[in-house]
C-alpha cells in the first residue's frame, strides 16, 4: 500500500485546508478527538473521500484526559451490561495485540480486600471478566493473593486495611498520542486533515446538510467546505454543534467530570497498579513511567467545556480515599500534576453520573448530518463504525464495509522486531536501552525519523534541561511531523511535561518554544507569546485547583486567555 503521507506537518494542514476547500468530501467529520479521529480512519479506509477538523488539537478535549486505559468496565459488569463489557474486551485485545502494541501494553493490577465477604464477591465479578476476555492477549488469567502476597506486592499498602487481593491485567494507552496517531494514520491513507479550524455553522440546500463554514484559527480566515455526508463527533460539544443546525437532536448529552492527580512513583511502593471501590465510582492507582496517575471522580458539569477545572475538593477527594489503603498518606505536597476531563455521557433521567449511559447511540437529525456520542474511549473503533455505517446510506452507492479491525496505526508495522532489536538500535544510536525503549513505545517504527532528526542534528540528542525523561528531538518532531501548533500542543499532548515536572512545564517552556519556532515560522514576538500565554494557563490551573467549588474553580481557570484566536 502506497501511503499519501505519515507527516502532519504545517505545510500538509495548509494544503488539507486548501483540498477542502476546493474540493467536494465525501465525509467530513467534526472533532478530532479519539472517535472523530477513529471516524476519519474508518471512513478513508473504505475508500471515501474525507475531512476531519478540530477546533483546537488532536485530543485536546477529553480524550486526553482519560484515566489511560484500554479496559472492559468492571462498573458495567456490577450494571449487568454484559454486552457492553463483552464489546470492550474485545477491543482491549485489537489495541494490545493487532492495532497500536507500540502505544499500548498489558499492565498488572490488584483489587484490594478489605473485608472477608469481599473475596467472593471480587472474585466472582473479576472471574467473570476474565472469561469474557478470554483469548484477550494480555499476560495471564487473574489470581487471588492472600494478605501476606498482597502486602509483598504492595508494600504501601496499610496492613490492618487490607485482608487480600485479586490480580489481573488491563491495557493502558497514552491517549492523547493514541488519538493523533490516528488522525496521523487517517492521513496516511488519504484523510485530509487540520486542526485549530472550528466549524461555525452549517451549509444547507432546502432541508439537507452539504458541508459547513470553518474557520482556520491560526490566521481567522473563513471558508466553506463542502460534503456530501457531514459526522459530528464532538464529544461534549455535540449538542452547541447540533445547535447551529436549528432544532435539537434526538438525543442530549451531559457532561461528567473526571480529575486525576500525578504523584511521583516513589510515593507509593508497588508492583502493580490498584483499583478500589468508592462510593460514587471506581478508584484507579495507574502506574505511569515515574509517576502514578490517581483517579477519578464522577461529579456533573455545567461550566466551561474547553477548560475543565479542578477544585481543591476534587483533589481532597481523591486523596482522602487513596490514603485508606496507604499506610504513609500522600497530601497536596506531594502532587506533582493534575488534569480535568469530561466525559460525554447519554443524557438520562438519574441526577448521578455515574448511572448514565456509556453507551453510544447514533442519529440523522437532518438529511446529510449524522450524529454519534456517548460511549467510552475503549470503544472508539466501535462507534467510528456505527457513524460511517448511518452516514454512508446517504452516499446512495455501494461502500465497503469497515475494515479497521486489521488496519495497524502508523509506527505498528514491524514493532515487535523493532522492540527485539532494542539494544542494537541503541548501540547504533550511542543511546541507552531505556532511551531507546521509552522511544519506541511512543513512536514504534517510526522511530527512525526521530533517529533521522539527531543524525542530521546531533544537538537534537540531548534531553531537554528542563524535563529530562524527553529528548529535544521529541519536540521538533511534535511540531514538524506531528501537528503541533502552540507550546500547549506540545507540553500537554505530545509528551506529557505539563503534568509530569513539578512547575507544570513553566521551564520547558521557553526551550520548547525555541526549539520549534523554526519549523513553526514564529519570530522573537511569537515566541514570547507562547510562552506568556502557556505560563498564563499554568498559572490559571494552580489557581482552579485551590478553589473550593467548581464555580470558583472555573472562574479562575478561565483567567487565562486561549492561545488559538477565537477560541474561548
Amino acid at each position: 500500500m502506497s501511503f499519501t503521507t505519515t507527516v502532519l506537518s504545517p505545510a500538509a494542514r495548509t494544503e488539507s485546508l486548501a483540498r477542502m476547500e476546493s474540493e467536494e468530501l465525501d465525509i467530513l467529520v467534526i472533532g478530532g478527538g479519539v472517535v472523530g479521529a477513529g471516524t476519519a480512519l474508518d471512513a478513508v479506509t473504505r475508500g471515501l473521500k474525507v475531512g476531519l477538523l478540530e477546533a483546537r488539537d488532536y485530543a485536546a478535549g477529553t480524550s486526553s484526559r482519560s484515566s489511560k486505559l484500554f479496559h472492559g468496565g468492571l462498573r458495567y459488569l456490577e450494571q449487568f451490561n454484559f454486552s457492553l463489557v463483552f464489546e470492550a474486551l474485545k477491543e482491549r485485545s485489537l489495541v494490545l495485540n493487532t492495532l497500536c502494541p507500540h502505544l499500548a501494553r498489558p499492565v498488572p493490577f490488584i483489587y484490594p480486600l478489605e473485608k472477608i465477604i469481599d473475596r467472593g464477591y471480587v472474585g466472582l465479578g473479576i472471574g467473570v471478566y476474565d472469561v469474557m476476555g478470554a483469548g484477550r492477549g494480555v499476560p495471564g488469567h487473574h489470581k487471588h493473593l492472600g494478605r501476606k502476597k498482597t502486602l509483598e506486592s504492595f508494600p504501601s499498602g496499610k496492613r490492618s486495611a487490607i485482608r487480600g487481593a485479586v490480580k489481573f491485567y488491563e491495557g493502558q494507552v497514552d491517549d492523547a498520542r493514541h488519538t493523533m496517531m490516528l488522525a496521523r494514520t487517517a492521513a496516511a491513507y488519504g484523510a485530509l486533515c487540520a486542526n485549530s479550524t472550528r466549524v461555525t455553522g452549517f451549509l444547507r440546500e432546502d432541508d439537507k446538510v452539504v458541508g459547513v463554514l470553518a474557520c482556520d484559527l491560526e490566521t481567522g480566515r473563513s471558508f466553506e467546505v463542502r460534503a456530501k455526508q457531514v459526522i459530528n463527533a464532538a464529544g461534549v460539544w455535540t449538542d452547541e454543534v447540533q445547535q447551529m443546525v436549528g432544532g435539537r437532536g434526538q438525543f442530549q448529552v451531559r457532561a461528567s467530570k473526571g480529575v486525576h492527580l500525578v504523584v511521583p512513583r516513589n510515593r507509593i511502593n508497588s508492583a502493580t497498579g490498584i483499583i478500589t471501590r468508592t462510593e460514587k465510582s471506581l478508584l484507579f492507582v495507574i502506574p505511569w513511567g515515574s509517576h502514578w496517575i490517581i483517579g477519578t471522580t464522577d461529579t456533573d458539569w455545567k461550566l466551561d467545556l474547553a477548560h475543565p477545572a479542578a477544585s481543591r475538593s476534587d483533589i481532597d477527594y481523591i486523596l482522602g480515599h487513596v490514603n485508606k489503603l496507604l499506610a504513609d498518606p500522600l497530601d497536596h505536597e506531594d502532587v506533582v500534576g493534575v488534569y480535568a476531563g469530561l466525559r460525554p455521557l447519554l443524557f438520562g433521567e438519574s441526577d448521578s453520573t455515574s448511572k448514565l449511559s456509556r453507551e453510544h447511540a447514533v442519529s440523522s437529525p437532518v438529511r446529510g448530518l449524522t450524529v454519534i456520542a456517548g460511549g467510552k474511549y475503549t470503544t472508539y473503533r466501535v462507534m467510528a463504525k456505527d457513524a460511517v455505517d448511518a452516514a454512508v446510506h446517504g452516499l446512495e452507492r455501494n461502500v465497503p464495509k469497515c475494515v479497521t479491525e486489521n488496519i495497524p496505526l502508523v509506527g505498528a508495522e514491524g514493532y515487535l522486531g523493532a522492540y527485539n532489536s532494542r539494544n542494537l538500535t541503541a548501540e547504533r544510536a550511542g543511546m541507552r536501552v531505556s532511551r531507546i525503549e521509552h522511544l519506541l513505545g511512543r513512536y514504534g517504527t517510526l522511530i527512525n525519523e526521530l533517529l533521522e532528526l539527531i543524525e542530521a542534528d546531533p544537538e537534537l540528542g540531548k534531553p531537554l534541561d528542563s524535563a529530562p525523561e524527553y529528548l529535544r528531538a521529541e519536540v521538533v518532531y511534535a511540531a514538524s511531523h506531528e501537528g503541533a501548533q502552540h507550546l500547549d500542543d506540545i507540553l500537554t499532548r505530545r509528551t506529557r511535561i505539563s503534568i509530569e515536572v513539578p512547575d507544570r512545564g513553566d521551564a520547558a517552556a521557553a526551550e520548547v518554544a525555541r526549539l520549534v519556532a523554526p519549523v513553526l515560522g514564529w519570530d522573537e514576538r511569537h515566541v514570547s507569546e507562547e510562552i506568556e500565554h502557556y505560563r498564563l494557563r499554568v498559572l490559571a490551573e494552580r489557581d482552579s485547583q485551590q478553589q473550593l467549588d467548581d464555580d470558583t474553580a472555573d472562574a479562575a481557570r478561565l483567567g487565562a486567555p486561549d492561545v488559538r484566536l477565537g477560541v474561548g
